[in-house]
């Protein structure tokens, strides 16, 4: 059983106190569906070796420093192995550099600069494997509650925490549906790689603000186009291979989005065109990548000839 009564003490000293209540039966019913796979994974993160922890580095990386021997070496690879695919990231676990596929501390130095988390509590939604989640305690966040479903991604993360339990991070298996409505309990909500999944995307900002305290911030990324603010791209299939691509805005049209949701002071604070050494196939992520999804004679477009991707972060305070 995964223990949650430190998340939830801290829940109870906030807003969001009548979830507190019911947070470890919701994890627990959630976790007694599980996943094919989720006894494989688990296993995986029981493998990891003990050793000694010098210092946990979240401030410049992802790092977890200390002296393994040989064989303690060759456990740990082994059994990080054993959570292939790491898409987010990278991870450095004392000497085994997770290469994964996305340089996703890339993205974080561009948003860094326009974030003030210091003694913040902070909800990420669609989190991931939780990278940026250990980014936002390293810059001063007091508690992170990241939700996403995938239980590969749980896993990765727990490996992480096996060697930072104090660590005031927790990703919930859950996806942002399931958690209460109206919790307007935390300070920041991120919504990164999330936004174009949802097949309503205004809705999907009504509830972020919902989550929101009155006055704390959203920080918003997702794949925009070019226009002016009518200007939405809706794919007739797939998007870079991707299925369940449903709405890309233009800039100004998601800004107009987002005053539409009720935000106020809307910025876009970064408009990045992803490119393939960003988002890449590596040793920890075996199958295709960005490089493959590409037209291979122009690469400004997706192999359906939809305009390559081109991501934006926005800020913006309820």
């Amino acid at each position: 059983m995964i223990d949650l009564s430190s998340l939830i003490q801290q829940l109870k000293n906030s807003p969001m106190k009548a979830w507190a209540n019911q947070l470890q039966a919701q994890f627990d019913k959630k976790l007694a569906i599980g996943h094919g796979d989720l006894e494989r994974w688990s296993q995986a993160v029981q493998q990891l070796p003990d050793i000694p922890v010098d210092h946990l580095e979240l401030q410049q990386a992802v790092a977890i420093q200390g002296q393994p021997n040989a064989e303690q070496s060759q456990a740990l690879k082994q059994a990080l192995e054993g959570l292939i695919p790491w898409r987010k990231g990278p991870f450095y676990f004392f000497d085994t550099h997770v290469d994964t596929e996305w340089r996703s501390d890339w993205k974080w130095k561009r948003l860094q600069p326009h974030l003030n988390l210091k003694h913040k509590r902070v909800l990420d939604v669609g989190c991931g494997n939780g990278y940026h989640m250990l980014r936002m305690l390293g810059d001063g966040a007091k508690c992170v509650v990241g939700v996403d479903p995938n239980w590969l991604f749980f896993c990765q993360f727990n490996a992480v925490k096996r060697y930072a339990p104090a660590a005031n991070a927790w990703l919930l298996p859950f996806s942002f549906e399931e958690l209460p409505e109206n919790l307007q309990g935390f300070d920041n909500v991120f919504s990164m790689g999330v936004l174009y999944h949802r097949r309503s995307p205004i809705d999907h900002l009504y509830a972020l603000k919902s989550a929101l305290k009155p006055g704390g911030q959203l920080i918003l990324e997702t794949l925009v186009i070019e226009g002016d603010e009518q200007q939405v791209l809706v794919p007739e299939d797939r998007y870079a291979q991707m299925r369940n691509v449903w709405f890309l805005p233009s800039v100004a049209a998601l800004a107009l989005w987002i005053k539409r949701a009720g935000f106020k002071n809307v910025r876009c604070v970064d408009l990045n065109v992803t490119s393939t050494e960003e988002q890449r196939s590596t040793a920890w992520m075996k199958y295709l990548s960005l490089e493959s999804f590409l037209d291979p004679k122009d690469p400004r477009l997706t192999i359906e000839g939809l305009p390559a991707p081109k991501r934006a972060i926005f800020i913006a305070e309820k």
